[in-house]
């Protein structure tokens, strides 16, 4: 779970491009949107494309999405039970 983890938060460096943060400075438990990393509704809809291309898992809907995409903890729990 922690390679899982820590290839969730490498996505989040360089595919999402946040600024001035490395893999290693997110938490496991940070907040994905809001006060967490701050991302937003297009954020959202380009995480929902790279988990699919990363990990061949769908989010189908915005329910789906908002159970998922609530931290690293709770995404990477999401990913593992759908592989």
């Amino acid at each position: 779970m922690d390679e899982l983890k820590q290839k969730i938060k490498e996505i989040f460096v360089n595919d999402l491009k946040i600024q001035g943060v490395k893999p290693e400075d997110i938490a496991d438990d940070t907040q994905l949107f809001g006060d967490g990393l701050g991302l937003d509704s297009l954020d959202a809809v380009e995480l929902v494309v790279l988990i699919q291309k990363h990990f061949g898992v769908e989010i189908a809907n915005m329910d789906e999405g908002k159970e998922a995409f609530v931290d690293i903890n709770t995404l990477a729990k999401y990913i593992k039970e759908r592989q």
